[in-house]
């Protein structure tokens, strides 16, 4: 036992130096609190990067299929009317939707873009307690009302009972509804009228769109949508010569939101110089991961984008004077992830601060102490000379 206990001493690589020699000094006082205060200030730095959590960023290829792409956003028209702003969406798949309103909501705004009261229904044309009948008669006693399509039907059996369903019909055919006041549907629910009350207002139009996961565009403008996947004006007795695009996109988001996502168009305002174009957004998707620290996971997107503005005569225009989103999928998908250093790690990054510091400090103070003694040592041999 006593062998083992002096092998183990002979291997000590910290010998003890008998207390009778130490030579305790001012300047090793001095130096051993700055080392303890340096110890302490970069222990609770480490201490704080230790409990704070860093994010992992990883590119990997996007093998996703059959998955849907979510959009949320907020665009203010100052001077486009609500009743003039249609939203349609279409993909490289052939997929379209043409006036969307599920899920969309439209705020009238006055000139200063304030929003203005809705009013109650009701407003316009007194309605007509007899309305055309397709046959061109009025609608007779205990018989059941089948409204006009004014030329558009496309069977004997096709009725049009509301001014949205007349100009359905219009739009199957690819016709314009130039004159609504001739369309008794129209006349008797105030479709007129309501056009005429917002003239000379904006519009707040915000909402979200569930679209297929593949490229493709959505687009604000002015009339509405045919079949023809392109736009007609149908209400030319409103509408002006010169179309101001000018707007204002207050949020637009591919996906849910995440810790240090950053929407590049949030609060971008552009205003129209030029009369009668269209305002072109190529946007670059890129899906991404966000995993928090609990191992929650949020599905959502980022992207970049330029911008191009493209104008055109007054009846040369092959789209409606309006904003186009055109978006692409990326190839690559991001993942970020939320952790905490590893422990061992942080315990390591301890051991070198304290152990560097004091082999530091060690030298600075070996180096102050003999530097004095040599100093001194030179003072008392040029006294004795």
């Amino acid at each position: 036992m006593d062998r083992v206990c002096s092998k183990l001493r002979n291997l000590d690589a910290y010998p003890k130096i008998n207390e009778d020699f130490y030579s305790r000094t001012f300047s090793g006082g001095v130096i051993t609190l700055v080392s303890s205060f340096l110890i302490l200030l970069l222990f609770f730095s480490e201490l704080r990067l230790y409990l704070h959590t860093v994010t992992e960023t990883k590119l990997v290829v996007d093998t996703s299929r059959g998955e849907s792409l979510h959009i949320n956003f907020d665009v203010t028209f100052p001077a486009v009317p609500c009743s003039l702003l249609s939203l349609d969406a279409m993909d490289i798949s052939g997929e379209q939707h043409l006036d969307i309103r599920h899920n969309i909501f439209k705020k009238r705004i006055d000139s200063h873009g304030n929003e203005i009261e809705v009013r109650k229904d009701g407003i316009g044309a007194p309605k007509i307690e007899k309305p055309l009948q397709r046959h061109g008669g009025r609608l007779e006693q205990n018989e059941k009302y089948c409204g006009s399509c004014y030329g558009a039907e496309m069977s004997d059996d096709d009725c049009c009972n509301s001014c949205e369903e007349v100009r359905e019909a219009y739009r199957k055919k690819g016709w314009g509804m130039t004159n609504p006041d001739l369309i008794d549907q129209c006349t008797r629910e105030g479709f007129v009228q309501k056009v005429k009350d917002e003239e000379g207002e904006g519009c707040n139009i915000h909402g979200s769109l569930e679209v297929s996961k593949v490229a493709g565009n959505f687009h604000f403008a002015t009339g509405k949508s045919f079949h023809q996947n392109v736009h007609l004006h149908e209400l030319l007795t409103f509408e002006k010569d010169i179309y101001n695009i000018s707007h204002k996109i207050n949020k637009l988001a591919f996906g849910h939101y995440f810790p240090g996502v950053v929407n590049p168009l949030d609060g971008v305002q552009w205003v129209q110089e030029t009369p009668n174009g269209i305002y072109q957004y190529f946007i670059k998707v890129v899906p991404t991961i966000y995993t928090d620290i609990r191992g929650r996971t949020i599905q959502s997107n980022q992207f970049s984008v330029t911008e191009h503005y493209k104008s055109f005569e007054l009846g040369r225009l092959q789209s409606p004077a309006g904003v186009y989103f055109f978006y692409d999928l990326s190839p690559i998908k991001v993942t970020v992830t939320e952790g905490h250093a590893p422990f061992l790690h942080f315990v390591t990054y301890l051991c070198a601060i304290i152990g560097g510091i004091f082999t530091v400090a060690g030298i600075v103070d070996s180096f102050i102490y003999h530097g004095k003694r040599a100093v001194k040592k030179k003072i008392e041999i040029g006294k004795y000379r």
